[in-house]
């Protein structure tokens, strides 16, 4: 990469900086090459710190960019391809698309997720965690909530912990009828505990894709589920349509 000096330009100094970094990853870069440190690149193009920051942020929410622990930052490999959507309607599976069931407990449920469940804190409420792996790669997190009215006929003796519990909790949703689901998508920062699993630094950018499963008599389970940002390109196989949704702002 070699020493270029930034004129001014008519766009933002980062956005400007960003493109010729990109470029520069293209053709001075391979794959999981650690790119040299900040100062060293600040000082190569001329810019303050700060600019240099935000012009590699916005790489790695775009994905060409990662941070690793006790590496620092690399040359990210292509996107994956990562199914969400399907040609129908269906619970989440046991193993299928690369999730594997980690655990499930009976823990505090976040405010936002009771809402969407439409039951009280002092409900009990199953929390199921999944991970899914894509060429030997983990790209999501997930946490399933389900209350335990949805599956009643749950056996704490056949499964009292663990993996094997968090298998019978999804076996016993399956056999619920299900009437259909809604998702959203929200570009988000990675928790500390989801930063963890995907082995990312916390606050890395993620999608956040939750999911609401019906049936006849109400919100059965909801799905929040971390996903990568900087590895992921996330694809839906149903109808593809996007929601908008702009919240109203208070007069001045």
């Amino acid at each position: 990469m070699g020493t270029t000096q930034l004129e001014t330009v008519p766009e933002p100094k980062y956005w400007h900086l960003r493109t010729v970094l990109s470029e520069a990853l293209d053709q001075d870069f391979t794959v999981g090459e650690v790119l040299p440190n900040e100062r060293e690149l600040a000082a190569r193009f001329g810019v303050a710190r700060a600019t240099l920051r935000q012009a590699l942020e916005q790489l790695e929410l775009e994905g060409r960019l990662q941070r690793r622990r006790g590496v620092g930052t690399t040359v990210a490999p292509p996107r994956v391809g990562v199914a969400v959507g399907t040609a129908r309607h269906s619970w989440p599976a046991e193993a299928a698309d690369g999730w594997e069931a980690v655990d499930a407990v009976d823990a505090p449920v976040p405010a936002a997720a009771l809402k969407l469940l439409g039951v009280h804190a002092d409900q009990p409420v199953h929390t199921v965690r999944r991970t899914r792996v894509t060429q030997g790669q983990a790209v999501a997190a997930e946490l399933l909530y389900v209350p335990a009215a949805s599956v009643p006929g749950l056996s704490a003796i056949d499964a009292p912990a663990g993996a094997a519990r968090a298998r019978a909790v999804l076996r016993e949703l399956q056999r619920l009828s299900l009437d259909g689901q809604d998702r959203s998508v929200e570009l988000g920062s990675a928790r500390v505990d989801d930063a963890k699993e995907l082995d990312r630094l916390p606050g890395a950018p993620v999608l956040v894709v939750t999911t609401r499963y019906f049936t006849a008599a109400g919100t059965a389970a909801v799905s929040v589920a971390t996903y990568r940002a900087d590895t992921c390109r996330l694809t839906f196989g149903d109808s593809g349509d996007v929601e908008i949704a702009h919240e109203a702002r208070a007069a001045s």
